[in-house]
């Protein structure tokens, strides 16, 4: 595999962990909350995202091994989920959720849906693990995938933190082209994946 620079995988993240189709649902949650509130829900959001990715990056590998699976079918695999996850993003809808109840049931809604798998789901974990594959062990490969994680991570909470004005700027319409758009770079990138791991399994076949 051609070794991977920082800007691809930051750009690869970028697609598939975006938090554009969370935004709504966020911004439901925060309609009855005080500043202070929101910054929690928002860190809380944050951090779960960041603690997926960093878990998919450093025991990804380790549990394709345990239940001996190679890293071709998890290709196709991950590839397949990236499809679903693109096709999702170029049809989905503006999400609404009822704001009402407790904070702390808030908080629960910050981890799941708006982090898992909102922002970063099975697709953004899959990504990861395939990333982490090409890494070969290499100190300064895994210092880059890691920098675009925390890179990424700062990415959310901007997202986040600034999703009044971001909606406010956009609108509804521009939301749903810029989901497109992503799901779009998300399709393409799990086809991609999805050839790398037939050309893997099956050489002669390509």
């Amino acid at each position: 595999m051609n070794e991977l620079s920082f800007q691809h995988y930051l750009l690869g993240l970028i697609a598939v962990a975006n938090n554009i189709p969370a935004i709504p649902l966020y911004l439901s949650l925060c309609k009855e909350l005080d500043s202070r509130e929101q910054h929690k829900l928002c860190f809380i959001a944050t951090l779960s995202s960041f603690i997926t990715m960093a878990v998919a990056m450093f025991t990804g590998m380790a549990i394709l091994d345990f239940f001996d699976i190679s890293i071709d079918a998890f290709r196709i695999a991950g590839g397949l989920l990236l499809l679903n996850t693109g096709l999702g993003m170029m049809k989905s809808a503006p999400q609404e959720q009822d704001n009402g109840g407790s904070f702390s049931r808030m908080i629960s809604l910050a981890v799941i849906p708006i982090s898992i798998p909102l922002t970063t789901g099975a697709g953004t974990m899959s990504t990861v693990i395939l990333f982490t594959e090409r890494l070969h062990h290499s100190d300064a490969l895994e210092m880059k995938l890691f920098g675009a994680i925390v890179c990424m991570t700062i990415l959310i909470y901007v997202s986040f933190r600034y999703s009044t004005l971001i909606m406010r700027y956009l609108g509804e319409t521009g939301m749903d082209v810029l989901s497109k758009v992503f799901g779009l770079i998300t399709l393409s990138l799990g086809i991609q994946f999805i050839i790398s791991g037939i050309k893997g399994a099956f050489p002669r076949l390509l």
